[in-house]
């Protein structure tokens, strides 16, 4: 029988030539979420109520009741989460083979450590192309910042400040790139959300959700070991629950790279 690639594939995974990476940050009570001011409603932590632990509720199982809302952790934003989007695809109608694809990874750790605000503008994405070759299509696009470190201390993740919060991400111009690229599916981030923390302050507020959501892409936050990742060449798998009418969804996300 002649050599696939699926069968490639697992050959390589057993030989270790080809190593799976968690791109998910931990999932529990602590997981930062994000904060809103008022007057808008906010979603909680994750909390957990036991319904058994092998007593006599259950002698021989232990499970829970989760509440949790669907932004949550490392999630998936799917368009029906924003305005723009909310005439296109919950969660559960997402084809997937649109959650399969290749990464591209955008490293500005360096610059972030210097200024928490960076924001990264369509000039550069451009440049960043013309080093690494077309983006193929269905490409998942990462930025890579170092914020993944703060994930175990909600007060630095968030990183609020008198003026709001400062983290990272797309300016308008960067924004409108991600969305108007045919070959972007997705753009990830390791922050709280796919726009910078001064995003409300743009015009139009909040581009990367009003432009990307919009255009029927996705959003992928709070992703965990980005600094493993080739800048291109990795496969990402992304695993939201198939959630009927869902907005968006805590999930599990894989990559493959060469080792």
């Amino acid at each position: 029988m002649p050599s696939s690639s699926v069968t490639d594939l697992s050959a390589a995974l057993a030989d270790g030539s080809v190593q799976v990476i968690d791109l998910t940050q931990p999932l529990s009570e602590s997981t930062p979420v994000l904060v809103l001011p008022e007057p808008f409603a906010n979603t909680p932590h994750l909390s957990r109520r036991t319904l058994s632990r092998f007593d006599d509720a259950g002698p021989a199982w232990a499970w829970d009741v989760l509440e949790l809302g669907e932004h949550t952790g490392t999630h998936l934003d799917a368009p029906i989460h924003w305005i723009t989007g909310r005439e296109r695809e919950d969660v559960a109608s997402i084809p997937p083979a649109r959650l399969v694809g290749p990464a591209r990874v955008i490293d500005r750790s360096a610059q972030v450590a210097a200024d928490n605000g960076y924001l990264l503008s369509a000039a550069e994405f451009e440049a960043e192309e013309r080093e690494h070759g077309p983006i193929e299509p269905g490409t998942w696009i990462f930025f890579r910042t170092g914020w993944g470190a703060r994930a175990n201390d909600e007060a630095a993740f968030l990183n609020a400040g008198p003026a709001g919060p400062v983290t990272p991400g797309p300016d308008v111009s960067g924004a409108r790139w991600l969305a108007d690229h045919p070959n972007v599916v997705g753009f990830g981030v390791e922050t709280v959300g796919i726009d910078a923390g001064a995003a409300g302050g743009f015009d139009p507020p909040f581009p990367v959700h009003n432009f990307l959501l919009g255009r029927g892409r996705y959003g992928l936050t709070q992703l965990a070991n980005l600094e493993a990742l080739p800048l291109s060449g990795a496969l990402v798998v992304v695993a939201p629950l198939r959630l009927v009418g869902g907005t968006g969804s805590p999930s599990r996300v894989l990559a493959f790279t060469p080792r």
